[in-house]
């Protein structure tokens, strides 16, 4: 934000009401400031998004059976058997079959223990 306002800061003044800009020059400057708003909008929307995709890609790629995990429906379970698409987790007394997108975080790893 601040990035924008030093280059509005930077334009030379609007033209007086008796003189007419150059309508190339305007032209320019109008591409000049969509090109610059791709940019921020790329930066802050775009760029995090698929860096956030990469980490669920790992992620994904990374479950094994016996981890502890958490799907994007709030089901807490523990990975029995991981296949091509799905995973079958074991919550409570109940065997699940999930897909693997929607498992949204590993709390805890095969063989890690969180207990002192």
């Amino acid at each position: 934000m601040n990035a924008i306002l030093a280059l509005l800061a930077l334009m030379p003044p609007a033209s007086q009401p008796g003189t007419q800009e150059d309508p190339k020059a305007a032209m320019l400057k109008m591409v000049g400031m969509i090109a610059i708003m791709g940019f921020v909008m790329y930066f802050i929307m775009i760029r995090p998004q698929r860096q956030r995709q990469k980490q669920l890609e790992a992620l994904v790629r990374s479950i094994k059976p016996g981890d502890k995990v958490l799907t994007s429906s709030g089901i807490v379970g523990v990975v029995l058997s991981v296949r091509e698409k799905t995973v079958t987790l074991r919550s409570a007394d109940t065997k699940l079959e999930v897909l693997k997108s929607a498992v949204s975080e590993v709390t805890e790893k095969a063989g890690d223990s969180s207990e002192s």
